[in-house]
């Protein structure tokens, strides 16, 4: 369904298993950057009510799902570390188009997400079936099926509003750049390290 070009390393989940803390105070953050770019749209291209309502819906799941993973940090006698700056998110971030039109700018931002939510999909589902800790393993099977619900959405909106982009093979485009910064990836114990 998601179409990923490159999987993540199974090796990954080891090292996300050796420092749980960091990886959930990582995860924290990557909900509350999710729940930003979903009001960023919104800021961006208010002209569409039907997408507005529906960032919304998203920004508030996103900014649950935080406090979620903040109830998991407290109840393990974590600390909530300060924000995290993510390198394959900005690595993605890149392959926007700035110098184009409207509705591109719009499709690039819808499949930015969908990219985003796809790999996170791919994550939270890794964990849901390897991890070793049975209560962050169902955890992360929940958010799973949300975030392939986040990028249809997105998907399903790029569509929508790009009727003038071949939206199909920007998306492909965007897969196979995915693929080719993933290598560097699968690394470090973040949700997308």
């Amino acid at each position: 369904m998601l179409g990923l070009r490159l999987p993540t390393d199974p090796r990954w989940v080891a090292l996300v298993e050796s420092n749980i803390s960091e990886i959930l105070t990582d995860h924290a953050w990557c909900e509350q950057k999710a729940a930003s770019n979903a009001i960023s749209i919104i800021a961006r291209f208010p002209e569409h009510l039907e997408l507005v309502e529906e960032m919304t819906r998203i920004a508030q799941e996103e900014i649950e799902h935080f406090g979620m993973v903040v109830e998991r940090i407290k109840a393990r006698g974590y600390a909530l570390g300060p924000e995290r700056k993510d390198d394959y998110v900005g690595e993605v971030l890149k392959f926007i188009r700035r110098k184009c039109s409207r509705e591109e700018q719009l499709v690039d931002r819808l499949l930015f997400a969908a990219m985003i939510e796809a790999r996170s999909c791919e994550r939270f589902k890794m964990l849901s079936e390897k991890i070793s800790d049975p209560e962050l393993a169902e955890f992360y099977r929940e958010l799973m099926v949300s975030e392939a619900g986040h990028y249809t959405t997105f998907i399903g909106f790029a569509r929508k509003y790009g009727t003038g982009v071949d939206v199909e093979s920007r998306w492909q485009a965007y897969l196979d750049y995915e693929a080719s910064i993933m290598a560097n990836y699968s690394k470090k114990e973040t949700m997308h390290g």
